[in-house]
């Protein structure tokens, strides 16, 4: 008889194995942790991991993708807010972002070093099609609060969120080249600011947004990862 799987089983023992590599992604770096390290911490077998992921990527993918889910958990209350403005939520959801980030920097980085490697070209373009995907009702319903309010101006709430998100991951990028440039230091603050500032102002047109009114670099953001 085959046997039968219990689905909250199995979740929680994939969830110890996210837990334990994004504790020892964080102490010791992702090239560095090895599956080993893994089964040592969570005293499982080999057999057990193999289980749960196909391979060492699988798992960066699964500490990668709890990331965005708890990333975003974060900032819901603030799209969900009845009380804030369009404006503030536009805000309050890309400093929400960088604020998270910030406070688990250690692990961010520890991600970074293999994030940006060739070898994970595919682990990138998974997230950014699942964080547009997810991030897109959101945007829209801001969008369209603001054009409700008269401060944005756009024919179509959900294709300018659209537009917004694909500005939004180049964004990421371009913050993540000019962080790594920032610690070879090829480039100076004004420089980073400078070229942050630009994405704004770029927020801020495809709105149709009245000039300053859109903010998404949070300043003790900026000073904490640029400084």
């Amino acid at each position: 008889m085959a046997r039968t799987l219990d689905p909250v089983v199995h979740t929680i023992k994939r969830e110890a194995f996210v837990d334990a590599a994004q504790r020892l992604i964080t102490q010791k770096g992702y090239e560095q942790m090895s599956i080993q390290d893994l089964l040592d911490e969570l005293e499982a077998s080999r057999g057990a991991f193999y289980h749960y992921f196909d391979s060492k990527q699988a798992l960066l993918e699964a500490v990668i993708e709890r990331m965005v889910d708890a990333g975003l958990a974060a900032v819901a209350p603030i799209v969900e807010d009845p009380h804030l403005t369009a404006l503030e939520k536009l805000t309050g959801v890309f400093g929400g972002i960088g604020r998270w980030k910030t406070d688990r920097k250690a692990l961010v980085l520890s991600i970074l070093e293999v994030w940006i490697s060739d070898e994970n070209a595919i682990v990138r373009e998974k997230f950014r099609r699942g964080l547009a995907g997810r991030l897109l009702p959101s945007l829209s319903t801001i969008v369209e609060q603001g054009t409700g309010e008269g401060v944005f101006s756009v024919r179509s709430p959900v294709a300018t969120a659209q537009v917004m998100l694909m500005l939004l991951l180049g964004f990421q990028e371009v913050a993540t080249d000019l962080f790594i440039a920032r610690q070879a230091n090829s480039v100076t603050h004004e420089e980073v600011v400078r070229n942050l500032a630009s994405y704004t102002d770029a927020f801020e047109r495809i709105l149709g947004a009245p000039t300053g009114a859109v903010d998404i670099v949070d300043q003790a953001v900026m000073r904490e990862w640029f400084e």
